[in-house]
């Protein structure tokens, strides 16, 4: 499969000035909206066409769609897959799957890749895909670390035309996401080597976005631009335990800020320990913090170098799976292959080496950046004797009511402990429900007395 490497002469060599990394020229610019569309993806299809062109997204809901009832019905669910990649037969396929996959394949016999027809159906309202193109020439990296933060930004995607890993990485970041979204019964298992299922907390979350809520249009970006709120619903023991966390657009200029509420204590503490690789306890610690979504938080522990972008076999348009009966998913080694859906998209790759100076768990991680959501979709974490050791897949889907995805259906395989995971899929009351929003709804969940003032029981 052709790799498309994006080398120093297409132009990622960074420009330093000041503190700050310059965007693209109004020529450059010019590619938006010809060969590619106006969010940065390569508008044509593949050479073979498995690949369609990019015609608009999915914009028209099934017929069975409720709006604001919390759940998206499958559009796709009369489809078929195309064929399946097993142990058997990977070879013919390797340069479309991830080293994570194939490890995957290798270690599991009846592990199954299901590759069904692509559809490009992400979807953006014309003022996201106005402000990326304004971002174009506009939106550069700042701080006083290259990926602290960016600036010159809003309502689109930042760097529709990346020159670095950083850009990548910010894209992904400030991928658009509705304003506000929430979801209710939202569950998560871990899986050990044995095949033992064990719940791990039922949440509730509502998250809101900043950087797309249209009302800060023209302010100067100094608020987060993503607030994420979380609160445990069961265990009992556990009921009512509340976090609330800020992530920064520039961390030169202002840390991850993080907060916890404990009901038997009726006190907000701020929680200073919630990023990086420390472990998510009420998680089991089978992730860490900067995991979430694949990866979220600062960037400084890491090199990041664009590696570029190809097709590759990723899971996409994942509208059953978190609305599936959990015996449908958790097989006692891995999900269950018949609960997925893979199809063939282009990925931008970015790999990032801990530093030498820095500490992390992970001396190397890759990324995979979906070219239309660019949202993550996939991650390989390796240890510190090079070995694989983590591997992560996002099972997201776009929203074809209004645009954006939800990627939080997330799930990692420890091929050390032999044990894996799922959040954000069906709980114990029925699977979750995901509801979003074009302006905030609940403003004053977004403080630390706010959270304070949901957790008690």
């Amino acid at each position: 499969m052709k790799t498309l490497i994006h080398l120093a002469a297409a132009g990622l060599v960074t420009l330093h000035a000041a503190g700050a990394w310059a965007a693209v020229s109004a020529d450059e610019a010019k590619q938006l909206g010809t060969t590619l569309t106006a969010f940065g993806a390569e508008k044509a299809g593949s050479a073979d066409g498995a690949i369609p062109a990019y015609t608009g997204g999915l914009t028209t809901p099934p017929a069975d769609y409720v709006p604001n009832s919390g759940k998206w019905p499958d559009p796709f669910k009369d489809e078929k897959p195309l064929f399946s990649v097993t142990a058997a037969n990977m070879g013919q396929y390797a340069d479309q799957l991830t080293p994570g996959v194939q490890a995957l394949l290798k270690r599991f016999p009846d592990y199954r890749v299901d590759v069904y027809p692509t559809h490009r159906s992400v979807s953006y309202p014309q003022w996201v895909l106005d402000n990326t193109v304004k971002n174009a020439t506009s939106a550069q990296l700042v701080g006083k670390i290259e990926g602290d933060g960016v600036g010159g930004a809003f309502g689109g995607i930042p760097f529709p035309i990346p020159k670095n890993g950083y850009e990548v990485m910010w894209n992904a970041l400030l991928n658009y996401q509705r304003t506000e979204y929430s979801a209710t019964n939202v569950g998560a298992y871990l899986v050990d080597t044995s095949g033992g299922r064990t719940a791990l907390p039922v949440l509730n979350f509502v998250e809101y976005r900043p950087f797309y809520d249209p009302k800060n249009a023209g302010t100067k970006a100094d608020w987060p631009y993503d607030r994420l709120w979380v609160q445990i619903q069961t265990p009992p023991t556990a009921a009512g335990q509340s976090v609330l966390v800020d992530y920064s657009i520039n961390y030169s200029e202002a840390d991850q800020a993080s907060w916890a509420y404990f009901p038997a204590q009726r006190r907000t503490r701020m929680a200073p320990d919630y990023k990086y690789d420390t472990p998510a306890a009420s998680y089991g610690g089978v992730t860490f913090w900067d995991e979430a979504s694949i990866f979220r938080g600062r960037m400084d522990r890491f090199d990041f170098k664009l590696i570029g972008k190809k097709e590759m076999l990723v899971p996409y348009n994942n509208y059953r799976l978190s609305q599936l009966p959990v015996d449908d998913v958790f097989g006692p080694k891995h999900v269950k292959s018949d609960a997925v859906r893979w199809e063939r998209h282009r990925v931008w790759v970015v790999e990032a080496t801990v530093k030498a100076d820095a500490r992390h768990a992970y001396s190397k991680r890759t990324f995979y950046i979906d070219e239309d959501s660019w949202n993550f979709v996939e991650t390989d974490g390796f240890g510190h004797d090079g070995k694989l050791w983590r591997v992560g897949l996002d099972y997201h889907f776009p929203l074809y009511d209004g645009g954006g995805v939800y990627a939080v259906t997330l799930g990692f395989y420890d091929l050390e402990k032999g044990n894996y995971f799922l959040s954000y899929t069906t709980g114990e009351n029925g699977a979750p429900l995901l509801r979003v929003s074009d302006k905030l709804d609940k403003p004053n969940l977004f403080t630390p007395a706010g959270i304070a003032g949901t957790g008690l029981r």
